[in-house]
């Protein structure tokens, strides 16, 4: 009887890393919203859910006040042998090409969103990449969806992670009530600059993402571009026909529910399989020079747009100064719309 090798165990493990994750999603919001609604219509344990209800109720602040050093991070859950599976799975890496000093608290900027921000999810929400020993000194603060926050059990272990709400409120509470040495990680380009993640695709919706840009200003802290090289690859999609039937709806999804309904695919749990995993290929995050701003508590647009551009500038010096050694042709340019 033929036993599997070390490698064909390990490469189960990081599929089932990957898996998991998505999984785990579904599993706890389909669980709980199933369960709860069986309690209410089907027995008399309805005042269970009443109960569950007032916790959230009590404890919907939490995510945007980070009152346990960002939502309810447990640094075990954070070191889970588990992510350490999941970053080799690609593998994913962090690069830092300058020193970050813990006397200050800074907005990270990632880009590109891709289509599940992998690379994001692996650095900064787990700690099994080497970001504590990278960045030493530093806490960092993934900012997500609010809708992660709104279903029971799945909330507490998002905030495991030290993940916060991506909204004002959470902002400018980790920026002005947690001391030094913060990192607030957006995505700036959210579920809008999935369409545009195709394999080999450099295009960033970022024109009119200026948000992060006044926040940083309002706070004075500095603004760090990250680009991570390869995500945008770990994913086909198809590309509906423009003007049609699906092309319309999806633009119509959009506008209603600001989500573009991506018809995406990568390999199953074999690799030659078609499924809904990405595919495995390497995603190297590349960490810039922070670019200080000056605090202004009430920016106007146009000083908001003005260091809006600098920002930019800055990406772009990031991109082209690495683009060449993860598989970028010299000749292809960062494209902002």
């Amino acid at each position: 009887m033929l036993l599997p090798s070390k490698k064909d165990l390990k490469t189960a493990l990081e599929v089932f890393a990957v898996f998991q994750w998505a999984l785990s999603v579904f599993v706890i919001v389909f669980t709980v919203i199933s369960v709860n609604i069986y309690l209410v219509l089907f027995t008399s344990y309805w005042p269970v859910t009443v109960l569950l209800l007032s916790w959230l109720a009590f404890d919907w602040k939490t995510p945007q006040r980070a009152l346990f050093s960002g939502g309810r991070r447990i640094d075990c859950v954070r070191r889970w042998c588990i992510w350490k599976q999941y970053c080799d799975y690609f593998p994913l890496k962090l690069l830092k090409t300058h020193d970050i000093s813990p006397n200050h608290n800074y907005i990270l900027v990632c880009h590109p969103h891709g289509i599940l921000s992998h690379s994001c999810f692996g650095h900064f929400a787990t700690d099994t990449s080497g970001f504590s020993k990278i960045f030493p000194g530093i806490t960092p603060h993934i900012l997500t969806l609010g809708a992660f926050f709104w279903v029971p059990f799945l909330r507490e272990y998002v905030m495991s992670s030290g993940a916060c709400s991506v909204s004002q409120a959470s902002m400018d509470f980790l920026l002005t009530h947690r001391g030094k040495g913060n990192m607030l990680i957006v995505v700036v380009g959210g579920l809008a600059e999935c369409s545009y993640s195709l394999p080999g695709s450099t295009t960033l919706f970022l024109k009119k993402r200026t948000g992060f840009v006044r926040v940083a200003l309002h706070h004075g802290v500095p603004l760090i571009p990250a680009y991570a090289f390869g995500e945008t690859d770990l994913y086909n999609q198809h590309i509906f026909t423009p003007g049609g039937l699906v092309n319309r709806f999806q633009k119509w999804v959009q506008r209603m529910i600001h989500i573009y309904p991506c018809a995406f695919y990568g390999r199953g749990l074999t690799e030659n399989s078609w499924g809904f995993l990405p595919f495995a290929r390497p995603v190297t995050t590349v960490v810039g020079k922070p670019l200080p701003l000056p605090k202004i508590e009430n920016p106007s647009e146009e000083t908001v747009a003005r260091y809006h551009a600098l920002y930019i500038d800055a990406l772009r010096q990031l991109f082209d100064q690495h683009k060449t050694k993860y598989g970028v042709s010299e000749d292809q340019e960062l494209v902002i719309v």
